[in-house]
């Protein structure tokens, strides 16, 4: 069973948005892949099992705070090892990692 997650808007991160200019740089993921979506702010890192009509179903394998780069066990009602669906218009890259100088 999938958790239903409500994911945030990618807006400038949008992996839809950015090959949309060059749609022969986008390879759909595939089993195995590490996809990134976001919720509640947060970073969700999701292991593609199976892809179907433009969404990716995987585990949540990561959940990364993009200000402090802190890994999570859980948040709000998603925790890591989680079933979800991510849907392409919902995949995000992955925020620049904190700078250690700041």
């Amino acid at each position: 069973m999938h958790k239903h997650i409500e994911w945030d808007s990618p807006g400038a991160g949008s992996v839809s948005a950015h090959y949309a200019k060059d749609p022969n740089d986008y390879g759909e993921p595939h089993p195995g892949s590490i996809l990134t979506g976001r919720y509640r702010g947060v970073s969700v890192r999701v292991r593609v099992e199976a892809y179907r009509d433009a969404t990716s179903i995987g585990e949540v394998v990561a959940l990364i705070d993009p200000d402090s780069g802190e890994r999570m066990k859980s948040l709000g009602e998603l925790n890591l090892g989680d079933m979800v669906r991510l849907p392409d218009d919902k995949r995000a890259f992955q925020p620049a990692a904190p700078d250690a100088d700041n």
